[in-house]
C-alpha cells in the first residue's frame, strides 16, 4: 500500500482527495495523510513510517512548500515530492525542481493527471527502494561470501567458472589465538565475540596488506592464502605483522592473567583450488585443499606461543630474507618420516 502525505492549507482538498480516490483507499492501494503546512508535515513524518510521496502546495502559512522541500531533501531523500503550483508560476516550479522535486502539477488540480503523476512517482520510489535493498543485501553478502566468488559473479558465465577446479602454487598460513578457549568458557557471549572480532581485525588488516585473502575463520583461528609473486615471503611478512599486532594489544579487561598471543604455521607448494561442500545443501566453500594445506595446519598445532613455524623446504627458500632458528625434528600426523622445522624470528 502506497502512503501519500498531502500538504495544503486548503481544507477542501482533503475532502476532494478522499472522494476522488475512495476506491483505491477502500482497496488499500493508497493511504493518505494530511497536513496544513510544511511544519505540520515535518511533524507527521516523524511519526508516520514509509511515506512514499509528499504532495505539497507551494504557498502555505508558517512553512511553505519550497522550505519543506529543502528539509525533505536533507532528512528523507527516499521520499519523492510532487509540488502543486498555480498555473504559469514558472519561477517557483524551477526552484522546486532545483531543490529535488520529482514532478509538479498545477491548480486547479486535474485529478486524472494527478493519478497518473502519483503512479509514475510511486514506480520510481519502488524502484529506488529495490535498488537500495539490493545494495544493502550485496554489502551483507560481501561479509559472508569469499571475495573471489563475488569477483567471478561480476563476469560472464560465472557459474561455469565457479565450478572450475585448478592446481595452484600458493602459501597457506594458519593463525590460532592462544588460550582463547578458556576465555570463551568464562566470559559472557558478547565479550567473547567482541574480543575475538577485535583480534581478527588485526589479523585481516595485515593479511590484506600483503595481498593475501582470508580463506576461512575456524573458531578462534584464521586460514589465509597467498598467491602470486613472492607468496611465501608475503605470507611470512603478514605473519610477523600479525604476531606483533596481537602481542601489542592490552590484556583482557578485568583479567591481567590473559594477554593475547598467537601460534602460526606456514607452508607453501601446490594445492587444489575449488568448491568443496554439498550442492544438495547449496553449501559450497571456495577453498584450497591438499597435503600442503594439511601440513600448514599441523605446523601451527606444534608451534609454541608466539612462534611462527615453517618447514625446512620453506626455510631453504627464504633463509636469505628472514632470520630463522632451527627447532628440530618432529613427527607430523600421517607423515612417514620426521620433518625438520624452523621458527621465523624476524
Amino acid at each position: 500500500m502506497a502512503k501519500i502525505l498531502v500538504v495544503d492549507d486548503e481544507k477542501d482538498l482533503e475532502v476532494l482527495i478522499k472522494q476522488k480516490f475512495r476506491k483505491q483507499i477502500r482497496a488499500k492501494e493508497y493511504e493518505f495523510l494530511f497536513a496544513g503546512n510544511g511544519k505540520e508535515a515535518l511533524t507527521a513524518l516523524k511519526t508516520a513510517e514509509d511515506v512514499d510521496i509528499v504532495l505539497s502546495d507551494i504557498n502555505m502559512p508558517e512553512m511553505d512548500g519550497l522550505t519543506l522541500l529543502g528539509h525533505l531533501s536533507e532528512s528523507s531523500p527516499l521520499i519523492k515530492s510532487v509540488m502543486v503550483s498555480a498555473y504559469g508560476d514558472m519561477d517557483n516550479i524551477r526552484t522546486a525542481m532545483n531543490r529535488g522535486a520529482f514532478d509538479f502539477i498545477t491548480k486547479p488540480i486535474d485529478f486524472s493527471d494527478l493519478s497518473i503523476t502519483m503512479e509514475k512517482t510511486l514506480d520510481y520510489v519502488r524502484q529506488l527502494r529495490k535498488t537500495l535493498a539490493a545494495v544493502r543485501e550485496n554489502n551483507i553478502l560481501k561479509m559472508y561470501v569469499d571475495e573471489s566468488v563475488l569477483n567471478f559473479m561480476e563476469g560472464k558465465d560465472y557459474e561455469s567458472k565457479l565450478k572450475a577446479n585448478e592446481t595452484v602454487n600458493a602459501s597457506v598460513i594458519f593463525i590460532d589465538i592462544c588460550g582463547f578457549t578458556a576465555i570463551s568458557e568464562t566470559a559472557s557471549p558478547d565479550t567473547v565475540v567482541h574480543l575475538l572480532n577485535s583480534y581478527f581485525e588485526v589479523m585481516v588488516k595485515e593479511i590484506i596488506e600483503q595481498d593475501g585473502y582470508v580463506d576461512k575463520f575456524i573458531g578462534d583461528a584464521v586460514m589465509a592464502v597467498f598467491r602470486g609473486d613472492y607468496h611465501l615471503d608475503r605470507a611470512i611478512d603478514a605473519s610477523l605483522a600479525v604476531r606483533e599486532g596481537i602481542q601489542s594489544l592490552p590484556s583482557l579487561s578485568g583479567s591481567g592473567s590473559y594477554r593475547p598471543d598467537v601460534t602460526i604455521g606456514i607452508n607453501s607448494g601446490e594445492m587444489i583450488s575449488g568448491n568443496i561442500g554439498s550442492e544438495q545443501l547449496r553449501r559450497l566453500d571456495y577453498t584450497v585443499i591438499g597435503d600442503q594445506v594439511n601440513v600448514a595446519q599441523r605446523l601451527q598445532a606444534v608451534a609454541d606461543e608466539g612462534q611462527i613455524v615453517i618447514s625446512e623446504k620453506s626455510y631453504q627458500w627464504i633463509k636469505e630474507s628472514f632470520k630463522c632458528r632451527e627447532i628440530g625434528e618432529i613427527q607430523l600426523k600421517n607423515k612417514s618420516k620426521p620433518m625438520v622445522i624452523y621458527e621465523v624470528l624476524e
